[in-house]
């Protein structure tokens, strides 16, 4: 039997540290709580996230190890960019978040559920509303093909949940955001958990431990251009190729 710390709806306390997360499911800290705006702040700056699916409690979670993107060494290659230079698609970022997140959480196959509940959405809307949290949407003309939504903190940007209706559309969001993050002074990228799809993108392990004290220090540094996601606007798929 699995046995958790339960968090109380109220008051907001403090998650437990993050050294007594199981190894076995791989960092399943602890239960309860709520996903209100302070909560989910509070969360990520401690190197957490919920996790859980429709029906069960919240679960918050901190792996070991951490799957992190270093922004200085993410970019397409060769044969990524000669797509791009070829590619009619155009990004936008922060545009219709609530399309985005929907996309994230529609099953992947006919049998699949989704972790990402209408009480998640909600909560993920809420902080986009706020300017916490951010998305990247990739269109071919006015249809919605790919794209990605996230959080960012200081100088890090949480990575949540990617989609992709068309071949590498949600690569070309990702890189995007890479790109775009980098150029605002962003240092890290959180991808959650080890894949061999985000070790493809990039993605390297980091001890836990390094994780939580690199937290500590970019989620305390405003980003050198805090207003990259009002910049961005609208730009053609083809510019990521430079």
């Amino acid at each position: 039997m699995i046995r958790i710390p339960i968090l109380p709806r109220t008051p907001l306390l403090p998650f437990p540290p993050v050294a007594q997360a199981l190894d076995e499911p791989n960092g399943l800290l602890c239960a309860g709580g709520d996903l209100s705006t302070e909560r989910l702040l509070m969360a990520y700056r401690s190197g957490i996230f919920p996790w859980f699916n429709d029906g069960e409690p919240i679960l918050w979670w901190s792996p070991q190890p951490r799957a992190i993107f270093e922004l200085d060494g993410v970019r397409p290659n060769k044969r990524f960019r000669r797509f791009l230079r070829h590619c009619s698609w155009t990004v936008r970022v922060d545009h219709d978040f609530p399309a985005v997140i929907a996309a994230c959480a529609a099953p992947r196959d006919a049998a699949a559920g989704t972790w990402i509940t209408a009480a998640m959405r909600a909560a993920y809307i809420d902080l986009h509303q706020l300017g916490h949290a951010h998305c990247v949407s990739v269109h071919a003309d006015d249809t919605l093909v790919g794209g990605l939504y996230g959080l960012a903190i200081g100088r890090v940007f949480f990575g949540e949940s990617m989609f992709s209706l068309r071949t590498n559309a949600s690569k070309t969001a990702f890189f995007a955001l890479a790109a775009t993050l980098r150029e605002a002074g962003f240092v890290w990228l959180d991808g959650q958990v080890e894949s061999s799809h985000l070790a493809l993108l990039g993605a390297k392990p980091l001890e836990r431990a390094k994780f939580i004290d690199g937290l500590d220090q970019l989620c305390r540094q405003a980003p050198e251009n805090p207003h990259w996601a009002i910049v961005f606007g609208r730009q053609p798929a083809a510019e990521l190729a430079v």
